[in-house]
């Protein structure tokens, strides 16, 4: 789509925020000019039976996503598929606006092609983010709902916060992520307990019919993972996704105090988490896999330990647009030289 080895330079000279800018004023184009598909757009947008399934009463073409953090107002929905991702997910949105931690929040570890970011759900709020999603869904690609606490709820209130938005986001999107695992709000990562994800749960299934999916942190011990997912489970948890950024700043050479890391360095801690929860929980709910995933053969590896479905994020700075394209038509030689027919054959090929 465009040669990023030759523009890369001239973004890095930015701080990441302000690239993120300008990145971000590039895909809502598509959006304010209502841009059609043509040869040149469909190249990028892989659609091919072998990489096609049903989940959620949904068609996903192919099964690379967008993860959260990067549209958080859902302001880029087009552009982000024009990009080639089969899924998309807003947020995290809060209750009411907030404009997150202070500047700067963002920053790049080149060499371990990795970004820590301190953003804190800096985002317009609910009211403003439903009335862009009116006018936007159902969109052709699935579209998945990031719902957090505001940063002054507190931890007493938080059920609250998230039944708000789930009212509020209800009928607009093709599935809800609870996300109490980021490291940007204090003491948000202490609702990764069983008492408020019993709660929670019980409250949510009452006021929606979407699949609402649990979003965890890296930094967990195995087995409090995997013993907290399938709590999830059994309380009524639709998927999980693994993981959000980790706070192991020991990955990186010269580390902020702030923030949580992806990109790179996250993928082995990320995979060693999913790779024990899909051990307990593949074939049994729906599971997404996201961190530090930077290629087709990462790609290929969570699928066939279990992952429905990937997700995006960091990788795209390091490695541009075409990132996705590219993953997708590796996918479908990987699949093709295992003898899969189609990509619901090999996932979980690993646990079989």
């Amino acid at each position: 789509m465009l040669n990023y080895d030759f523009i890369k330079p001239y973004l890095f000279k930015l701080q990441p925020e302000n690239a993120h800018h300008i990145a971000e004023c590039v895909l809502r184009l598509p959006n304010i000019c209502q841009i059609p598909f043509n040869p040149f757009l469909e190249s990028h947008f892989i659609k091919d039976d072998s990489l096609q399934q049903e989940i959620f009463s949904r068609t996903f073409y192919n099964p690379i996503g967008l993860g959260a953090g990067f549209d958080k107002n859902a302001t880029m929905i087009r552009g982000i598929q024009i990009l080639g991702f089969g899924f998309t997910e807003i947020g995290t949105v809060t209750p009411k606006p907030q404009a997150g931690n202070p500047k700067p929040r963002m920053f790049r570890h080149v060499e371990e092609q990795s970004i820590q970011n301190a953003m804190g759900f800096n985002n317009d709020g609910a009211y403003k983010v439903v009335k862009r999603l009116k006018k936007r869904y159902p969109f052709t690609t699935p579209i998945g709902v990031n719902i957090g606490k505001n940063k002054i709820t507190s931890e007493k209130e938080a059920i609250n916060d998230y039944t708000h938005l789930i009212k509020a986001f209800n009928g607009l999107g093709d599935y809800f992520v609870i996300n109490i695992s980021s490291p940007n709000t204090p003491g948000l990562r202490d609702l990764q307990n069983e008492a408020f994800i019993t709660q929670l749960f019980a409250e949510a299934k009452k006021l929606t019919d979407m699949p609402i999916l649990l979003k965890i942190a890296p930094d967990m011990e195995v087995e409090d993972a995997v013993a907290l997912t399938k709590m999830a489970v059994e309380k009524g948890a639709d998927g999980i996704i693994a993981t959000n950024t980790t706070i192991d700043y020991s990955l990186v050479k010269h580390p902020k105090n702030i923030g949580g890391l992806s990109g790179a360095v996250l993928k082995e801690k990320s995979f060693k988490i999913f790779d024990a929860i899909a051990k307990e929980l593949y074939g049994k709910t729906v599971l997404i896999s996201v961190g530090g995933i930077d290629s087709a053969k990462e790609a290929y590896r969570r699928i066939k330990a279990g992952a429905n479905l990937v997700q995006i994020l960091s990788g795209m700075v390091f490695h541009g647009p075409d990132m996705i394209m590219n993953i997708n038509k590796e996918l479908i030689e990987l699949l093709k030289a295992d003898g899969f027919k189609n990509i619901t054959e090999a996932i979980g090929s690993d646990r079989k």
